[in-house]
């Protein structure tokens, strides 16, 4: 006979917000239609000192939902202290963290239970999607963010993975007793997640992937916020390393090679009409599965948009995360200087 399923009384969601208070209405709002016995779940803003009306947006939701809603606010350090803040205020004994610019299926919370107890799981990491109702750039950043090309199913999909997957915390959850076993949320500003994943991960706790449950993930809603967002998890890769350096795996150095020879290339063709010859094959190809991309995508999200969004998407996203983790290789391991943050003065502008 197998060991007993584990059941969770209480889910404590944990929503770490900062100056986001339009994107904190949608998640609030689609939480109404969440179907899971209220009892058994209570929702946490923990405000990292917004200065928006954050608060009086969750005053309001208090008297609509049908679950105990409560809001935290402490002065600004980051969503990792934001997150261990909402933990030590947790009732539950399971905690689900979950990103304040995400929107949730009323399914959610129901294949997670469901998920966690068929599993007999510790912990588990969920996968982000797009909204029906999402404007066409936010689908496009959605494509490139999922696409095999750029992520190698790196955020998690049905098939293979060419890197571990590592739970991120737009959609993440573990039990009380993990979390306190672990730790808490460590200080990086940017890949704070991955850096808790992978001490979840070596506790030896049982984690499961559950692929329905989902979380509609706006992201960035510019073409400048991304691309600061990118960089930025490139700096965070190499930052990563400095921790545990089985943190960085060949597929997270690919952009950064594919940015260098680029540039290499670029300049070189320039100097000499002989490698200009080699370089505009290779530039052919990549153009090649541009357009292939962009006609996948026309066809997912059945919009012409993507003709002029892919081809600007996926390179922003390969080059600049490539630039980021050149930026603070340079940075960290030539120079051999403290944590690089990245973008940081008006990141979210």
């Amino acid at each position: 006979m197998g060991s007993p399923s584990k059941v969770y009384s209480k889910y404590s969601i944990i929503v770490p917000s900062y100056n986001r208070q339009e994107e904190i209405e949608e998640l609030l709002e689609s939480f109404l239609a969440l179907e899971f016995p209220p009892e058994r779940l209570e929702l946490i803003i923990a405000d990292d000192g917004s200065v928006d009306k954050t608060k009086s947006v969750v005053k309001e939701y208090q008297r609509k939902l049908s679950f105990e809603v409560r809001f935290y606010s402490q002065k600004n350090q980051g969503p990792g202290t934001a997150r261990n803040m909402g933990a030590k205020k947790a009732k539950g004994d399971f905690f689900i963290f979950i990103d304040s610019d995400c929107m949730v299926p009323s399914d959610w919370l129901k294949n997670i239970d469901a998920g966690l107890m068929r599993q007999n799981a510790d912990a588990f990491g969920g996968r982000d999607s797009f909204h029906e109702d999402f404007p066409v750039l936010l689908k496009a950043i959605n494509y490139s963010m999922t696409s095999f090309l750029t992520t190698g199913g790196l955020r998690g999909s049905r098939g293979k993975k060419l890197a571990k997957f590592y739970p991120r915390s737009f959609n993440m959850g573990l039990s009380k007793q993990t979390f306190h076993k672990i730790g808490g949320f460590g200080s990086l500003r940017h890949g704070q997640d991955i850096e808790f994943s992978h001490r979840l991960i070596k506790s030896g706790a049982k984690i499961v992937y559950i692929d329905n449950a989902i979380v509609f993930h706006k992201r960035r809603t510019s073409i400048k916020k991304f691309f600061k967002q990118v960089f930025n998890w490139g700096v965070a890769r190499i930052n990563l390393y400095k921790i545990d350096q089985t943190m960085l795996e060949p597929l997270h150095v690919i952009p950064a090679v594919v940015t260098l020879f680029f540039l290499f290339l670029l300049f070189s063709s320039i100097l000499t009409s002989n490698v200009w010859h080699i370089a505009k094959w290779l530039f052919l190809i990549g153009i090649i599965v541009i357009l292939f991309s962009t006609l996948q995508a026309m066809i997912r999200y059945k919009s012409w948009h993507m003709i002029y969004l892919i081809p600007i998407i996926i390179p922003i996203q390969i080059f600049g995360y490539g630039l980021g983790f050149i930026s603070a290789f340079f940075y960290r391991v030539v120079l051999n200087r403290e944590e690089l943050v990245g973008f940081k003065r008006k990141y979210y502008k």
